[in-house]
This record gives C-alpha cells, sequence and structure tokens, in this order.
C-alpha cells in the first residue's frame, strides 16, 4: 500500500511540476549589435501622431564574407535624438529587440522585420 501512496504522490508532483513549467515563458527578444551606419538617419511622423527614426546598420557576416543591412527603428526621444545625429560610417553598439511591422501599401498588407533600439551608444 505505501508503495502505491508514494507513485501516487510522484505523479500529482509530476503533473503539477510539468504544468508549471508549461506556463513559464522561456523566449527572450534581446538583441545587441555593433556596426556601421550606412546613411544618415530619416525621422518620421506617423498618422497616429508618434514619431520614429530609421536607420539601417552594416553588420559584417563572420562564418563568411559579406555584410547584412538591417533596419533599425529609435521610438524614445533620446534614441531618436542620438540616430539623428548619426554620421554615415560611425561604429555604434545598438541594443533592443526584433519587431515585424505591418501597414497597408498599394499593393496590400506589406511588412519588414526591425531592430527597436532601446539604446544606442557611438563606438
Amino acid at each position: 500500500m505505501a508503495a502505491a501512496v508514494k507513485s501516487s504522490t510522484k505523479k500529482k508532483i509530476s503533473e503539477k511540476v510539468k504544468s508549471e513549467i508549461e506556463e513559464v515563458d522561456y523566449s527572450l527578444n534581446d538583441v545587441l549589435l555593433r556596426g556601421r551606419v550606412s546613411a544618415g538617419a530619416t525621422s518620421k511622423e506617423l498618422p497616429s501622431g508618434d514619431k520614429v527614426v530609421e536607420f539601417r546598420l552594416i553588420i559584417t557576416r563572420e562564418e563568411r564574407q559579406g555584410v547584412d543591412t538591417l533596419d533599425i527603428a529609435a521610438w524614445s526621444a533620446k534614441s531618436r535624438k542620438i540616430a539623428l545625429a548619426l554620421q554615415s560610417d560611425e561604429w555604434v553598439e545598438i541594443s533592443g529587440s526584433v519587431h515585424r511591422r505591418f501597414w497597408q501599401s498599394p499593393a496590400g498588407v506589406a511588412s519588414r522585420w526591425q531592430v527597436v533600439a532601446s539604446e544606442i551608444v557611438r563606438l
């Protein structure tokens, strides 16, 4: 009888632990990039009234020759100010997160991936 109770208790504990693990979100959306600014930033005011400054960052690939160019968006007043002052070929470090933006284009719904900068540091 004691073995059956232990087995039943272990099963209940195991089910409880499993349900707690399933409730935890292990995803992470943190980006740290270092690269060169491709050109001066542009400022936009959206129909909502929000302001965003966008620029592109050139990142060198490690495993093979070539580069990738990533779209960076600065939304906070501080990051917009820094982004607007950046010069072409200036080295920066960007910390932030990846977002996918959707909008209505003449051809239908369009989207683009971009890094939303929470911090921009000149190197």
